[in-house]
């Protein structure tokens, strides 16, 4: 059987397949000339397997007006932001990565490449629940993964599955985070508070089977479930 982590590679390596079957029309990137030299916007509007990794972080951190055509340009970078992302090369808050692809109109890309990236959220959230410490924090990718597909159901589902010692640990770190932040109930997922979390992210704690969250912790959980 294959490992988490290798299920993420084949993932990210079918993403790669994906776009690099369909065309890639010809782009000229135009963008702040004060921030980006007009050799790095030509290499830019070249391959983008050949856009250097210093180059791909700062499109994929880049605020959306920088860029003449933001969605173009994101859309042929994103294989190469996804696997810097999920191999923890790319530093930054992660719900600004899954607001620039709603951005970008990511949710109304050609079915193959949309699927494809879905099915690497899927390996990434499952490899980040199998490793403690790793380079990700459940929450971060529970907060790209949600925000992008507009939903923590299915993520919340995968969570409560998988009962390994690393998932635990995630899963108290998650809780502590929280409630450490004493608005759970209203707290919003994404750089721009895209995704409502908070009620349904009480539900799922409340449904947790006993044990699995300590009396004090459960009793702040129910209080905020119920004032």
């Amino acid at each position: 059987m294959t490992t988490p982590d290798q299920q993420l590679r084949t993932a990210l390596d079918a993403l790669d397949a994906v776009f690099a079957t369909l065309p890639e029309p010809p782009i000229t990137v135009g963008g702040c000339t004060r921030c980006y030299t007009d050799a790095e916007l030509a290499t830019l509007a070249g391959p983008a397997h050949l856009v250097p990794d210093d180059l791909v972080s700062s499109v994929a951190t880049e605020v959306t007006d920088h860029w003449d055509d933001f969605a173009a340009l994101y859309h042929r970078t994103t294989p190469r932001i996804v696997r810097l992302l999920t191999t923890g090369r790319l530093h930054t808050h992660y719900g600004m990565i899954a607001s620039r692809l709603l951005a970008a109109g990511y949710r109304g890309w050609p079915p193959p490449e949309r699927q494809a990236l879905e099915r690497v959220w899927d390996a990434w959230w499952r490899s980040a629940l199998h490793e403690y410490p790793g380079s990700d924090r459940a929450t971060e990718v529970l907060e790209t993964v949600a925000v992008c597909t507009g939903s923590l159901s299915p993520w919340l589902a995968v969570w409560t599955e998988t009962r390994t010692e690393a998932a635990e640990h995630h899963f108290q770190d998650a809780l502590d985070h929280w409630l450490a932040e004493r608005e759970l109930a209203d707290l919003r997922l994404g750089f721009y508070d895209e995704l409502l979390a908070g009620p349904e992210l009480v539900t799922w704690l409340l449904a947790q089977e006993e044990g699995r969250i300590g009396a004090a912790q459960l009793f702040e959980v129910e209080r905020i479930a119920y004032s």
